[in-house]
């Protein structure tokens, strides 16, 4: 059986590369994006089976790149979404819920949080 795939959609460098560690170390195949248009086009070209999404990004933010993702995915099956953001404003939680998400992470997240959260929405 071969890993799951990640994409880790966030507009900072270090944030992407910190999650695509904890992700490896966990049996998972990652690829990155910097921004929500970015990983639509990623999206299309090959759908992950999870990602892991910032929510504030410049051009395409992840509220707006979720909309986008639910409703262009032929037959409806689209991945698993972890949002990822350090607000922790539980009206911004329950709007990316609402919107889709599946569970979401707080920042600053470690390989322990990560964990956890794979476990809840059953990837781990």
């Amino acid at each position: 059986m071969s890993a799951k795939s990640f994409l880790v959609v966030d507009d900072s460098k270090f944030v992407r590369h910190v999650a695509c560690d904890i992700l490896n170390k966990l049996g998972f195949e990652t690829d990155q994006a910097d921004d929500g248009d970015t990983a639509l086009v990623a999206c299309q070209a090959q759908m992950p089976d999870a990602i892991l999404l910032d929510w504030n990004m410049p051009r395409v933010d992840g509220i707006t790149f979720m909309r986008e993702l639910r409703t262009s995915v032929p037959g409806g099956t689209t991945p698993t979404i972890l949002f990822c953001t350090a607000n922790n404003d539980i009206e911004d939680v329950q709007t990316a819920l609402t919107e889709g998400a599946d569970e979401y992470i707080m920042k600053p997240f470690d390989e322990e949080i990560m964990r956890t959260k794979l476990e809840e929405v059953g990837l781990l």
